[in-house]
């Protein structure tokens, strides 16, 4: 009987939906909130989430929509920047053109990985009522996780 407890929680736990956890700032470790305040200091409003093991926060700079992730310990792994379909990288552009006619590109973001400096696109595409995330180098080459 406890051997089928296990299976049918495990079983329930892969079913569950993986999405990201809603955080008061109060919940968030006072080493990740002082690492985001040292990077944007100029961040007043700040919504936090978190996505297994790792933090992010949503804010506005400027005009602009942006998330930082980072880690547990408080370092800083990547940046989403929002920005219009029509911004992103001609051959992203092109390869979207191509490939994925069918759908529509409903969102745009800039991605810049925090250690490398490596820059990536994501689009978020829909067909039929789907959503779908694809990401890409600026050359159009996508890019798999």
């Amino acid at each position: 009987m406890k051997q089928y407890l296990i299976l049918a929680a495990f079983a329930l736990a892969l079913a569950a939906p993986a999405h990201a956890q809603q955080l008061k700032a109060t919940q968030v470790p006072a080493t990740v909130v002082a690492a985001f305040k040292q990077k944007f200091a100029q961040v007043k409003e700040v919504k936090w989430e978190k996505e297994g093991d790792k933090y992010e926060a949503g804010f506005e700079q400027g005009k602009v929509e942006m998330s930082a992730l980072l880690s547990a310990s408080g370092e800083l792994l990547e940046t989403e920047s929002e920005m219009a379909p029509t911004q992103l990288p001609a051959a992203v552009q092109a390869k979207l053109a191509s490939t994925y006619k069918a759908y529509k590109v409903t969102e745009a973001a800039k991605i810049v990985t925090a250690s490398t400096g490596a820059t990536s696109y994501e689009a978020e595409v829909m067909k039929g009522g789907k959503k779908r995330d694809i990401l890409f180098e600026a050359n159009g080459q996508e890019i798999t996780k």
